[in-house]
């Protein structure tokens, strides 16, 4: 991915007490980030009796600010509950940090569906966004190592003006996350022919290629699920749940294959050495499968920078969804996105709403 000075101060606002591992992985995703981003400072949301003794004596102690915070998120919590009731929790408290101008950019390893709920209604939604989507980093072919897919899994539902939205959002990501100046947009469907998939996937291809100039895109059209980790696109535009299935399904695959190949590797003596004479390897196919490497999921099309970490993710994890965010703050990613998609409805004003059947 590209690199940005980390000369620049950032303040990222972060949720403590969300995710399954616990505040002790947050706090140790913290350390292990501001270890590597001097220019960085956090400020932790959660309680405060639980997070101070994880800073006792750290060397970077001086630059996290705790915020007390005494309610928790669970992952089980519905949004609906959380929108109520949620005020005085880690989550609500990092959000609005983020809403106040006291951070550049929101982190959190907690509840997903919370997290945008609690999000949209704080920052709301930018102009020209019917629905905000989540966009995640693929491993791919591509010379970056990786290719942006979404929406992953914000709202299941995205009719043609929605993925008109993801890609113009999409681009700028892939324009200002991994350094694309023109990056190449395709649309997912069950097969690349015009006369295949549903009639507003259709009506949205055409819209996203007439959009493709004004965007400073490329639009390659229809693409395969077999081209998601392919060198032919730089970011693949979806629905939620189509995106967020095959998400799942590629970190799932990826914990199989590693698990497959050590057992493989250990299955007799002559694998054995097999493994042996291979293993300076290893670390390079680990590092771009590993999806703790890519974790950080990243709201688009709200009015601030929010970054979902993986609930269950370990310290490594935490560290790589930080610096993400702290990668896309200092580009000014959110001000780039507004004006991106600030015109969207202007592109398509014209274009009919009806479709036929």
């Amino acid at each position: 991915m590209t690199g940005l000075s980390q000369d620049r101060s950032i303040t990222l606002s972060v949720d403590a007490m969300g995710g399954d591992q616990g505040p002790a992985v947050v706090a140790a995703g913290v350390s292990k980030f501001l270890s590597s981003d001097p220019a960085a400072q956090v400020l932790l949301h959660g309680q405060r009796e639980i997070l101070e003794p994880l800073f006792a004596g750290s060397d970077v102690a001086a630059r996290v600010k705790i915020v007390h915070a005494t309610g928790v998120v669970a992952m089980t919590d519905k949004p609906s509950n959380v929108m109520r009731s949620g005020k005085a929790t880690s989550m609500w408290s990092a959000v609005d940090a983020l809403r106040d101008r006291r951070a550049d950019a929101c982190v959190s390893c907690g509840n997903t569906g919370a997290l945008m709920a609690v999000s949209m209604i704080r920052l709301r939604k930018a102009e020209g966004v019917n629905r905000p989507a989540i966009a995640c980093l693929w491993p791919s072919r591509n010379p970056n190592g990786f290719n942006v897919m979404l929406d992953v899994g914000a709202d299941i539902r995205a009719d043609q003006d929605d993925l008109l939205a993801y890609a113009m959002m999409g681009a700028s990501y892939a324009r200002n996350g991994l350094g694309l100046k023109r990056p190449r947009v395709g649309l997912l469907n069950v097969g690349t022919e015009e006369h295949k998939g549903r009639a507003e996937l259709k009506v949205a291809s055409d819209m996203i290629a007439s959009a493709a100039d004004k965007g400073d895109f490329d639009y390659v059209g229809f693409v395969e699920g077999g081209d998601i980790p392919s060198a032919r696109v730089d970011v693949i535009v979806t629905d939620g749940f189509t995106g967020n299935v095959a998400l799942k399904t590629g970190e799932g695959t990826a914990t199989l294959i590693s698990g497959l190949l050590r057992e493989a590797f250990l299955s007799s003596i002559a694998s054995k050495v097999a493994a042996l004479l291979t293993r300076g390897a290893w670390p390079v196919l680990k590092s771009r499968i590993d999806p703790r490497q890519v974790n950080g999921g990243v709201f688009l099309g709200l009015g601030g920078l929010v970054v979902k970490s993986h609930g269950s993710a370990d310290a490594t994890g935490v560290c790589a969804a930080l610096s993400l965010a702290a990668r896309l703050a200092r580009s000014d990613f959110s001000e780039r996105l507004a004006h991106r998609i600030a015109g969207v409805s202007a592109l398509h004003q014209d274009t009919p709403k009806e479709i036929e059947a």
